[in-house]
């Protein structure tokens, strides 16, 4: 009669070493560091300096200072009003506004893994061991404020829709008539990215096209949900390049209100 022995019993892999790739793994995260660091550090100088984001004679305004709804704001640079009285300099003019796009952002799914990896190290890389001891998920403060992405989303549908106001405002010419130079289309070009970025976002794709059991019984959703999903695959594409667009916009604008560089005009 044949004896049956027992299965070994089952151990993890006693591996010391924090990884065993070879590879540079390392350098993904280096990289988002840096840039997320530089674009950070402009953007914060920028929205505390208070000067220099309106082009009167061409309507051009910053998106880092839309709506400029603070009492100290130029009354031309003002679409929603000065509604706001003057406000201590420790608080930006577009205050309204950076509070849900700096949410949205943060809460975004790439943001997430990109400042996750990089800043936290939760973790680093694939099959790289994190340094932290445990992990709670996003269920206590402050990760659980990432919850409110898709809140977020909402709002920033209408601050997008602002925000093509203002490039629509930058083809004006001196004179209040149509006319357009390259701050236009450097501020036209962001918007379309801005709405691409935006509409890409993983709670549009599911509020387009979740909860439904028949594509079919649901043609227009279903095919709002095929264009959202094009945009979602490049969801980390676009959100590298606003990051760009964003600060060339608000550098272009800088330039020209302080003097040091003029508005190239293509028309009026």
């Amino acid at each position: 009669m044949t004896q049956i022995s027992e299965a070994p019993a089952r151990t993890r892999a006693q591996i010391s070493d924090r990884t065993l790739r070879k590879d540079r793994w390392w350098q993904a995260p280096v990289v988002v560091v840096t840039l997320l660091t530089i674009w950070l550090t402009y953007a914060t100088v920028r929205v505390f300096t208070g000067h220099w984001y309106y082009v009167p004679q061409y309507h051009y305004l910053t998106p880092f200072y839309s709506p400029c709804v603070n009492g100290e704001c130029l009354p031309e640079a003002s679409t929603l009003g000065r509604w706001i009285p003057a406000v201590p300099p420790v608080i930006p003019y577009a205050f309204v506004s950076l509070v849900f796009v700096l949410g949205f952002r943060l809460s975004c799914y790439y943001y997430r893994r990109a400042y996750y990896r990089s800043f936290w190290q939760s973790p680093p890389s694939c099959a790289v061991r994190e340094p932290h001891a445990r992990y709670t998920g996003e269920t206590r403060f402050p990760l659980i404020v990432q919850n409110l992405h898709r809140y977020f989303f909402y709002v920033v549908l209408a601050i997008s829709l602002l925000n093509t106001w203002d490039a629509a405002q930058a083809f004006r010419g001196p004179d209040g008539n149509f006319g357009f130079g390259l701050g236009s289309l450097i501020m036209l070009a962001n918007v379309i990215l801005l709405w691409c970025y935006t509409l890409s976002c993983h709670s549009c794709r599911h509020i387009t096209g979740g909860r439904l059991k028949h594509f079919s019984k649901h043609p227009v959703r279903y095919w709002i949900w095929t264009k959202v999903s094009w945009l979602n695959a490049r969801h980390m594409q676009l959100a590298w390049i606003t990051l760009g667009t964003l600060m060339l916009t608000d550098l272009y604008i800088m330039l020209v209100a302080s003097g040091a560089i003029s508005d190239p005009r293509i028309f009026n």
